[in-house]
C-alpha cells in the first residue's frame, strides 16, 4: 500500500482505491483511533461537495467513525473554508471535507482538518497504517449521539 496522503489529502477517481468504500470506512476508524488517545468522546464534522460520490464516501468514513466509538457530524454540503470554520466554532476534534476542488467529475478527494495540527508526516503515517490495521476490526456500531453539546 502506498502513501495515502498527499500535501492536500487524498485525491483520486472515484470507486477506485484510496476512495473507495472500504478504504474510506477503514480511514474514518483509523482517524478516530488516532484522536481517541484514551478520551471519552470524539466528534468529526463531515462535509462535502455536489459529487454523487461524495455521499458514498461521506457513509463510509461515517461507519468507520461509528465503529470506532466516535460521533460523525454530516453537515451536507458546503465549501471547504465553511467545514474548517464550523470544526473550529463546534470544538469538534477534526473536519474531514469531501471534495475534488476543480478536478474532473469522476475524481474525488478526502482532506482533514484537526484541532490540533498534524506538523509531521510520522504522524500521517500512523494514521495511513492504521487505516489498513483497523479495517479488519470488526466494532459494532454505537447508536447516533449528538453532535452539537450545550
Amino acid at each position: 500500500m502506498g502513501r495515502l496522503f498527499g500535501t492536500d489529502g487524498i485525491r483520486g477517481e472515484a470507486n477506485r482505491y484510496p476512495l473507495d468504500g472500504p478504504t474510506a470506512f477503514s480511514m474514518g476508524q483509523a482517524i478516530t483511533r488516532f484522536l481517541k488517545k484514551g478520551r471519552k468522546e470524539i466528534r468529526i464534522i463531515i462535509g462535502r461537495d455536489t459529487r454523487i460520490t461524495g455521499e458514498m464516501l461521506e457513509r463510509s468514513l461515517e461507519s468507520g467513525i461509528m465503529s470506532m466509538g466516535g460521533t460523525p457530524c454530516p453537515v451536507g454540503v458546503l465549501p471547504t473554508p465553511g467545514i474548517a470554520y464550523m470544526a473550529r466554532v463546534v470544538k469538534a476534534d477534526a473536519g474531514i471535507v469531501i471534495s475534488a476542488s476543480h478536478n474532473p467529475y469522476q475524481d474525488n478527494g478526502i482532506k482533514l482538518f484537526f484541532r490540533q495540527r498534524i506538523e509531521d508526516d510520522r504522524q500521517r503515517g500512523r494514521i495511513h497504517r492504521g487505516s489498513d490495521t483497523w479495517r479488519k476490526i470488526a466494532g459494532g456500531s454505537p447508536p447516533f449521539q449528538r453532535c452539537w453539546t450545550g
